[in-house]
């Protein structure tokens, strides 16, 4: 497979690159990954949008053909995200990234294709680009231009991680009052509430 056609995400999502983060969860305690594989990689680009899922099949029959030269990439992959969950960390707590992150997501920006066509696709539009090769940088396309456009737009302001510190998903605050505190309050949002109540009641 020297020559892939991607099908990036059909509306723009600021939020795919902390989705992409996110992929780890609890953070802040003992780490749950989500990601162990070529293949969970893959299958991640697909469900997401940032991949089309005819290319990720594609890919997924190149890395068993090649396992090597996937298990390099996968690798690579996961130190990408790494590199986008410090530096959206950083903004959580208005802090300059550091230099070294930012050069980082520079030379995976400038691996990745550029942005050039939109295709009509059946459920919106979408951008369709043509890569030589294969890469961390190509298969992650759609996730770094996510984390440069919400680098470049007022939005990063907006970028908090969860309130529960053994969680700390990333998440961009669209409440209207700029008070989001819990990743969900289906989630971490309800056991805080039952951790007030029971301690509210233990106090009496």
């Amino acid at each position: 497979m020297s020559r892939a056609v991607l099908n990036a995400t059909l509306l723009p999502r600021f939020d795919l690159a902390l989705d992409f983060v996110n992929t780890v969860a609890y953070r802040g305690s003992t780490q749950a990954e989500s990601l162990n594989s070529i293949s969970d990689l893959l299958g991640w680009c697909a469900a997401s949008g940032a991949l089309a899922k005819e290319t990720a099949d594609e890919l997924k029959q190149w890395s068993m053909r090649h396992p090597e030269s996937a298990a390099a990439l996968f690798s690579e992959a996961i130190e990408l995200r790494e590199m986008l969950a410090r530096i959206f960390l950083r903004f959580t707590s208005d802090t300059v990234p550091a230099e070294s992150d930012m050069r980082a997501l520079n030379l995976a920006l400038a691996e990745a294709p550029p942005r050039q066509r939109v295709s009509a696709e059946s459920a919106g539009y979408g951008w369709r680009i043509a890569v030589p090769g294969i890469s961390a940088a190509a298969i992650l396309a759609a996730v770094l231009w996510s984390a440069a456009d919400l680098l470049v737009s007022a939005n990063r302001k907006r970028v908090r991680h969860c309130a529960n510190d053994r969680c700390l998903w990333l998440f961009v605050d669209d409440s209207k009052n700029g008070s989001r505190r819990w990743c969900s309050m289906q989630a971490c949002g309800n056991r805080a509430k039952a951790s007030r109540h029971y301690h509210r009641r233990k106090a009496v």
